[in-house]
């Protein structure tokens, strides 16, 4: 009985196994190298020669051309990290892969993969168990551990040069726009500039809107300015409908001319009865509308986004209108200064000197578009976890401290486990060492004599004893401000069990032939999967074409 067609192709039980865990761990494998504060960078180059030079795990992942699926459910453990806390990606991945190394043992020893599954779940329950237990409390006002948190998912990247400024910066913005519904770390606009120093980066209280004046004649810069935001056009109204009409004599042309103008007239008279000093239009402004303007000496700017008009609102008190009929002088917004400005050689307009602004801006400068580049990925993880531990509260020391002790913990936790779960616990507190000792590696420290210097410390009770990858000590990781968010470790572990366990359940992988590039053939150990997806990838289901007869 035939049920697959000659250009399937199937791969079944361990192969199956085998080759969606190989695939796995070598994703792992490519962003190993990055963790850590002395972790190496990698340079990412496009068919077009575009280049991404970065340490930071979600964009390496996704920058490079991964189609294998089970190598792509590692991935997606690296972007759930990141939109979840912004930091931790390169972690979370490792862990998986580790977790993928160790089932793959077990799996050996005929342990069947739903019981590692299990154990792992139990694992990962207990392990969040004991991270809240020691979990270090953190209050708002504790602004000098919010700093060391900032610099701490700075360290290692680019912008480590700089990160004591830069992680004030980012406290100051995170606080900024901190309200009653929480923190949206969207309200934190980040303008890069390639020129100066990472060292010269600022953080304006406002917004920098990238457009200029709409007519020369406007003032450069208006003090102690009212602010109008009008989601709409500065021109003639336009008819519903389409009309036509006749005209037979001059004057009438110049009815028509001169109510257009009366109309454009009533617009501005409008803005400057309310007392508008500066005017940002989400449309288009008439050029007779700009004369009218910078006669009264209004500053306008045209073809504002919709996302510029939100955080104006935010930074100035303003209310966006989408009618000139309506606006009141309630509607308008304050701010200190108004000014068009060159930055790196681009004029843009600052709105700032706003009183309690909801929104703020970052002005990251740097030598070349890389650096600027990489400055930004480091300043999005540390704004993530500023927001993450303002809104849990809680934080975790570094260096592989919870990651040690979670690996003694969970080796006791085991043996109260029974059956051959009790293997599975244990398997994944061997894979959770995998964090120290790659720090330790990284370092170019020998990595048996820091994971046995990390454990003699953690039996002794120490559960800050994490690993300095500049001195090569074991030393209080607490003390010396090297601090994260519990949820950047919960959530690792927990995403990258979850991806571990998906991939051990499949014991079954079917691809029709017209997903695999036209390959029919291959061996069936899966070497070639990690490197290409259904099409060179798949090449490690070969010879199941003539399934037919077998079926």
């Amino acid at each position: 009985m035939i049920i697959l067609g000659d250009d399937s192709q199937r791969t079944q039980g361990k192969d199956a196994q085998s080759m969606n865990i190989t695939a796995g761990k070598a994703v792992a494998e490519s962003v190993r190298t990055t963790l850590g504060p002395k972790g190496m960078d990698k340079m990412l180059v496009d068919n077009s020669g575009e280049v991404v030079v970065t340490n930071d795990g979600v964009t390496i992942l996704k920058e490079m051309d991964i189609d294998h699926p089970a190598a792509n459910m590692i991935v997606e453990v690296s972007e759930t990290q990141e939109d979840e806390v912004g930091d931790g990606t390169t972690t979370a991945v490792v862990i998986a892969g580790e977790l993928l190394d160790q089932a793959e043992e077990l799996i050996e020893q005929d342990v069947h993969a739903t019981t590692i599954a299990q154990g792992f779940r139990q694992a990962a329950e207990k392990a969040k168990e004991i991270l809240d237990d020691n979990a270090i409390e953190v209050s708002e006002e504790d602004r000098e551990t919010l700093v060391k948190i900032a610099a701490t998912a700075m360290t290692g990247k680019g912008a480590e040069s700089a990160k004591d400024l830069l992680a004030d910066l980012v406290v100051d913005a995170v606080l900024a726009v901190a309200d009653d519904d929480g923190i949206d770390t969207e309200n934190v606009s980040v303008e890069k500039v390639v020129g100066g120093s990472i060292d010269n980066s600022e953080l304006v209280e406002g917004a920098i809107i990238d457009k200029t004046r709409v007519d020369e004649n406007m003032p450069y810069a208006v003090e102690d300015a009212d602010v109008a935001l009008f989601d709409g056009a500065l021109e003639v109204r336009e008819t519903e409908i389409d009309a036509e009409v006749n005209v037979t004599d001059p004057d009438q042309l110049q009815q028509f001319l001169d109510q257009e103008e009366k109309q454009l007239k009533e617009m501005v008279d409008k803005l400057v009865d309310v007392g508008t000093d500066v005017v940002f239009v989400g449309d288009g402004i008439d050029d007779m509308a700009q004369h009218y303007l910078a006669k009264e000496g209004i500053l306008a700017v045209r073809r504002a986004k919709s996302s510029d008009l939100k955080r104006l609102a935010r930074a100035t008190g303003a209310s966006v209108v989408g009618s000139l009929d309506d606006i009141e002088e309630s509607d308008l917004g304050f701010a200190g200064s108004v000014a068009q400005k060159d930055v790196g050689g681009d004029e843009r307009i600052f709105v700032e000197d706003v009183e309690d602004a909801k929104s703020v801006t970052l002005i990251l400068r740097g030598g070349t578009d890389h650096v600027v580049d990489e400055v930004e990925r480091a300043i999005d993880d540390s704004l993530g976890v500023v927001r993450t531990t303002l809104e849990d509260g809680k934080v975790l020391p570094g260096g592989g401290a919870p990651e040690t002790e979670l690996s003694l913990k969970l080796r006791e936790f085991a043996d109260s486990v029974g059956g051959r779960e009790q293997l599975a616990v244990e398997a994944f507190a061997e894979a959770l060492d995998v964090i120290p000792r790659t720090l330790a590696e990284n370092a170019g420290l020998d990595p048996i004599d820091s994971l046995v210097d990390l454990r003699a410390r953690h039996d002794g009770g120490e559960f800050a004893a994490g690993l300095d990858a500049y001195t090569g000590e074991v030393i209080d990781m607490e003390a010396e401000g090297v601090v994260e968010p519990l949820r950047v470790k919960t959530q690792a572990i927990e995403s990258a069990t979850e991806a571990a366990v998906m991939i051990l359940r499949i014991d079954d992988v079917i691809a029709a032939g017209d997903l695999s590039g036209g390959q029919t053939g291959g061996d069936d150990d899966g070497d070639d999967m990690p490197g290409g997806g259904m099409g060179g990838g798949m090449g490690g289901m070969g010879g199941m074409g003539g399934m037919g007869g077998a079926m």
